[in-house]
């Protein structure tokens, strides 16, 4: 009998390890230090390699990390780091007869700050190969290999380094604390002239400080200037015979005011007097102009009229290099009333390769220019980033619902999707997670209008039964919730809610009519799709409508604030980065640009009933019910935290819960990684206690301090 029960025993055992080793596991704040970010892929020209970055969060440090340089073969074999520093390293770029990768990187040198450093691909160590005083912003290699255009920006002149002896660290302008340290100056004072004076991260602007293009020679290390202009320059690209280089720059009298970005072509000798090739109200696109083959065109994107520049699609235009012909948007694409990005030439310059974002989707399309054909290589659900091609090699980033970015190779006459997975940089910890499913749902909106979204479900939810449901709204808003991982309505579906991800009105994906809906009429449209699409929801017996919540973070903050100020059915609400009283930030955030011309200034009779009628959430403060838990970054300009003190004071007022939360030298985009898990404890325990009955859970943070 014992040996029968020991057997027995033995067998129990086998099997609960083998079921344990089977077993997935829910997503966990813990993996926001494991999960990799892939970026950047780049093809060598014999299209046998790729080079990529790979980052991840530092928790230990708690740093946003380092990212640092990574090659794997276009066979998908011998993946491999090959740069390693405290710094960073990041845009690897491969010289174009083969022979070095170049990247840039601030580790240490002979130089301080970002520099160009240069691996030779045969072996050996890397080397730094600028000595820049100015900001290092970007750089391209020549055609032959020997000089590469850097984008520039001009040092800081009241900048001053540490007096010696004196500590690392602390605030600019505070005495010395410790005996022998020698005493900080005090910060000269900021003065301000320029019309837009603010920008996130960056911080004030100021008068007189340009990014220029310059010319630097690999062998003799020489840097001069390309043009002689005082105006801002960025995106040179080298002409295939490598004697011109194409750049945007904006020569308006005020570039504040006038938000223009044209094309140029000019000489690739020193001094040289550049063409306009686009009139001076041009408002050139994101991302480099691309060459035909032969010299003779440049595709480029241009941006839609500054009154529409928050909800504007990008167009593919054609310009002759040497300026005879104006320039014009291509048909094919015009007609598909679809934002395209990413444009390169064909090898035979006959078609060009753009990115096209569809209704939750990104996909790469063929256009032929002079047929006037456009034609779709993937069908959807897909999302392509960040394509690169070089001889037969073309590579994209991409990924899925349940899938987080990876590189992959690209070869849409391949059988199946076209896309083969080359870096594996997260198989690991995905094989081990349990994650829910995401559908796309569609509804009619209060005119008529249909609305999509993706609905994602806890991957243990039981067909039939009704679950609390977040509505998460996106920030843009002229941006799209598509079929890439997105952590947090992952986290939210482990933690037992369904997650409903709406593209209301003013998103990507479904043309200029429907993104510029909302021009000055913020608040209206997309509260109602956003309502539509709880509604459906709730009709498909997957939300219980008794336990609704809201949130989101920049415009879908904004949008938090309006909703709550409109529908009093959601139990918690999460508003971050956003603002309800719209007049107070003209002047104070970093969008003058954007009131002026959809607008117009406070004082103009017409402009001040928009600014009324668009700051309800505040003026009305008075119908919010919602308990709801404010957040912003203490340093953030694009949306000044006094957004959600503003609602947060009005809630104490009317004595409705509320919560407000300040991220002490955070911008506008939370990096610090104790924070950023902060936040996700703070969402959830604000969520669970008004939705869910449960007690409050004090945050990781906060227990820290306690």
């Amino acid at each position: 009998m014992k040996r029968i029960l020991g057997g027995l025993i033995a067998v129990l055992a086998s099997v609960c390890i083998l079921t344990a080793q089977g077993a997935r596991r829910p997503l966990s704040l813990d993996d926001l230090g494991k999960i990799k970010d892939v970026r950047d892929p780049q093809c060598a020209p014999d299209g046998k390699t790729v080079a990529f970055v790979v980052s991840q969060i530092d928790v230990k440090e708690d740093k946003p990390g380092s990212g640092h340089v990574w090659t794997v073969g276009l066979d998908g074999q011998n993946e491999r780091q090959i740069t390693s520093s405290t710094d960073s390293e990041s845009s690897p770029r491969f010289s174009p007869d083969g022979k070095y990768l170049a990247f840039t990187s601030s580790r240490p040198g002979k130089a301080k700050g970002n520099q160009v450093w240069l691996l030779d691909r045969s072996g050996g160590e890397a080397s730094q190969l600028t000595e820049v005083k100015g900001r290092l912003q970007g750089y391209e290699w020549s055609p032959d290999s020997k000089r590469l255009a850097l984008t520039i920006g001009d040092p800081d002149p009241d900048a001053e380094e540490t007096p010696a002896g004196a500590a690392a660290g602390g605030d600019a302008g505070g005495a010395s604390t410790g005996s022998g340290q020698a005493a900080r100056k005090a910060p000269k004072p900021i003065v301000i002239d320029r019309y837009k004076y603010k920008q996130d991260v960056q911080g004030y602007l100021l008068s007189g400080r340009h990014t220029y293009v310059y010319l630097f020679d690999i062998a003799s290390k020489k840097l001069d200037r390309l043009t002689a202009g005082k105006a801002d320059e960025s995106s040179p690209s080298w002409s295939p015979d490598g004697t011109r280089i194409a750049f945007m720059s904006n020569r308006a009298p005020d570039p504040d005011r006038e938000p223009s970005s044209q094309l140029f072509v000019v000489d690739a000798k020193p001094g040289s007097s550049e063409t306009a090739l686009s009139p001076a109200t041009s408002r050139g696109g994101r991302g480099k102009a691309e060459w035909s083959p032969d010299g003779k065109w440049i595709a480029f994107l241009e941006g839609d009229d500054k009154k529409y520049a928050a909800y504007g699609m990008e167009h593919l235009a054609l310009v002759a290099s040497d300026g005879s012909s104006a320039p014009a948007r291509v048909k094919a694409t015009e007609e598909l009333d679809r934002g395209v990005s990413s444009p390169r030439f064909s090898e035979d310059g006959k078609s060009i390769v753009v990115l096209v974002t569809d209704d939750r989707s990104v996909y790469p399309a063929l256009v032929n220019v002079a047929t006037n054909r456009v034609t779709r290589l993937f069908q959807p659900p897909v999302v392509v980033s960040s394509p690169a091609m070089a001889g037969t090699c073309a590579v994209a980033l991409s990924g899925g619902d349940s899938k987080p970015t990876e590189v992959y190779k690209v070869d849409p006459l391949a059988t199946g999707h076209g896309l083969t997975q080359l870096s594996h940089q997260n198989d690991a910890v995905f094989a081990e997670l349990q994650l829910g499913t995401t559908e796309e749902v569609s509804a009619k909106s209060k005119d008529g209008t249909e609305v999509h979204g993706l609905l994602t479900r806890p991957a243990s939810y039981a067909a039939g039964t009704k679950i609390p449901m977040l509505l998460r709204i996106h920030g843009g808003p002229n941006s799209q919730d598509q079929h890439t991982f997105a952590f947090e309505r992952q986290w939210f579906a482990a933690n037992g809610y369904a997650v409903l991800a709406v593209n209301y009105r003013g998103s990507a994906g479904r043309g200029a009519t429907f993104s510029k809906a909302i021009a000055a009429d913020w608040g209206h449209y997309e509260v109602d799709d956003l309502q539509a699409m709880v509604d459906q929801v709730v009709k498909m017996g997957v939300a219980d409508p008794n336990k609704l919540g809201v949130g989101g973070w920049s415009y879908g903050g904004i949008l938090t604030d309006y909703m709550i100020a409109s529908d009093t059915r959601f139990k918690a609400a999460t508003s971050g980065a956003g603002t309800a009283f719209t007049v107070a930030f003209y002047g104070t955030d970093q969008y003058i640009i954007q009131y002026d011309y959809e607008i117009g200034p406070p004082w103009d009779a017409k402009a001040w009933e928009t600014y009324q009628k668009i700051s309800y959430p505040f003026l009305h403060a008075d119908r919010i019910k919602t308990p709801t838990l404010f957040l912003g970054g203490e340093r953030d300009f694009n949306v000044p935290v006094q957004g959600g003190q503003q609602m947060y004071q009005a809630l104490r007022s009317l004595n409705v819960d509320t919560q407000l939360v300040i991220y002490p030298n955070e911008f506008h985009g939370i990096t610090r990684p104790s924070y950023v898990r902060d936040r996700y404890e703070r969402y959830l325990a604000w969520y669970d206690t008004y939705i869910n009955g449960k007690k409050p859970v004090v945050s990781t943070a906060a227990q820290e301090k306690q």
